[in-house]
């Protein structure tokens, strides 16, 4: 991870500590039938005009646009999500309650990914973890992430883990 800076240690909203919080970005863009607003679409755009500097429920936090290929459509698909690291391993998670997100089963059909960071763009390689990886990662993730085992503590499927590596610059 030569050019992107660790976050080791930063939480994006330090007053979030429990997912339930009605304070939580994903706890507030709901639409009017009571599902998830789509939000991304504004998201990216503002990433994208910014160098990767957004605002509102995301303001001050680091995000990054990770493009996936459709597992089922085979279209480039960009979702913006908040990178934790590990030292200096980049990984990704879900706070989607009732299922694995798009991104993650993409990233099971086809690895290869795109990751903007800022004001740079890089190819990587996301690898869904799985067996003892997944058992030690998460293990070291639920004591490291209070947010996310929180979640996990009220589901009942295993939180998604996907480590991105970079490969190259572009």
């Amino acid at each position: 991870m030569s050019e992107i800076e660790s976050t080791v240690g930063q939480q994006v909203q330090g007053d979030i500590t429990e997912y339930d919080d009605p304070n939580a970005p994903w706890n507030q863009a709901w639409d009017q039938e009571g599902g998830i607003a789509d939000w991304n679409g504004d998201v990216i755009k503002e990433f994208r005009e910014n160098s990767g500097e957004v605002g509102g429920a995301y303001a001050g936090g680091e995000l990054i646009l990770l493009t996936t290929t459709g597992a089922k459509s085979g279209k480039r698909h960009t979702t913006p999500l908040g990178p934790l690291y590990r030292d200096d391993v980049m990984y990704v998670s879900s706070f989607v309650e009732d299922k694995y997100p798009a991104w993650w089963h993409n990233i099971q059909a086809n690895p290869q990914v795109t990751i903007e960071l800022r004001d740079k763009t890089c190819r990587a390689t996301g690898t869904v973890l799985e067996g003892e990886a997944y058992d030690e990662f998460a293990s070291w993730v639920l004591t490291d992430n209070p947010l996310l085992a929180d979640l996990q503590s009220k589901i009942d499927r295993p939180i998604p883990l996907v480590v991105l590596t970079l490969d190259s610059e572009r």
